[in-house]
């Protein structure tokens, strides 16, 4: 099976090398790593929190866009034997833009509040679960194709110093009713038929191993909950329903709590050049 690591050529960044441990992939910040856990290895941890393991020992790790300069992945033995590695983190130089205007106040308020507790609850129960997926090992692909509109990782820096949310995720102006498909194979754990407040029509695809993709804006969403999809199928249309300024798609990842720059799995947009993409807020 080709594995996700195929789009990731260059070698992780390692500071403290273990013959033990072989992992495939870019070491950074909004990234993703593959490795293959010491023979023998009953469970793995990163910086103290467990990893899912595979049965061939293959395994998936990933870092937040503001990860710390290194992580400690620990693996333990048959026998008790621990074996470690210190994974030091590249930094990354997301695109940041200085405006002298003040930060516009939040929308939130009592009402507001009690609305999206609900919504965030089965946003929340949707990114727990792990479902029994290898689409986590393949290369992604772009579930839409278009203009970027927006990158992963970009902020607003208003004046004061205030910092605005950076972008999390890659958003793709592909025009109004554009086919959505699953970037990689994996299993609906959420499709909203009712727009949520923000993120409108909302669909989440997880593609195991606590590895999942969200799909914000969406129009129409041909796929239910429990569903299993493959790599190309047809998932949904591109939008502007819930807070969007105008119809496109917002591709987000995640991997357990760390938000992942979509490109580090898909590449970049064939055809697409990137120098004067507009900053982006959702």
């Amino acid at each position: 099976m080709t594995l996700l690591l195929g789009a990731l050529l260059a070698a992780p960044a390692v500071v403290q090398v273990s013959a033990d441990f072989h992992l495939m992939g870019v070491a950074q910040q909004g990234g993703v790593l593959i490795g293959v856990a010491p023979a023998g290895t009953s469970s793995l941890v990163l910086d103290g929190k467990p990893v899912p393991l595979a049965a061939d020992g293959r395994f998936l790790i990933a870092f937040d866009r503001d990860a710390a300069a290194e992580a400690r992945l620990t693996a333990r033995l048959a026998g008790g034997r621990i074996v470690e590695r210190i994974v030091g983190i590249a930094p990354r130089a997301w695109r940041i833009e200085r405006v002298d205007v003040p930060k516009r106040p939040s929308v939130s308020n009592e009402a507001f509040e009690r609305l999206r507790a609900p919504e965030i609850a089965r946003i929340n129960a949707a990114r727990r679960v792990e479902a029994a997926s290898d689409g986590w090992r393949q290369r992604f692909a772009w579930p839409a194709k278009g203009r970027i509109s927006g990158l992963f990782g970009s902020q607003r820096i208003y004046r004061g110093g205030e910092a605005g949310a950076y972008h999390s995720g890659v958003d793709v102006a592909g025009g109004a009713g554009a086919p959505v498909t699953a970037p990689a194979d994996g299993v609906v754990v959420l499709a909203a038929a009712t727009p949520f407040t923000l993120e409108g029509r909302l669909l989440i695809i997880d593609h195991g191993m606590g590895l999942n993709s969200a799909f914000l804006h969406l129009s129409s969403i041909t796929v239910k909950e429990g569903d299993r999809v493959k790599q190309g199928q047809l998932v949904g249309a591109i939008g502007s329903t819930g807070r969007a300024t105008g119809p496109h798609l917002h591709w987000a990842i995640k991997w357990r709590d760390a938000r992942i720059d979509p490109m580090v799995l898909a590449g970049a947009m064939p055809g697409q050049h990137l120098g004067k993409v507009p900053m982006a807020e959702n």
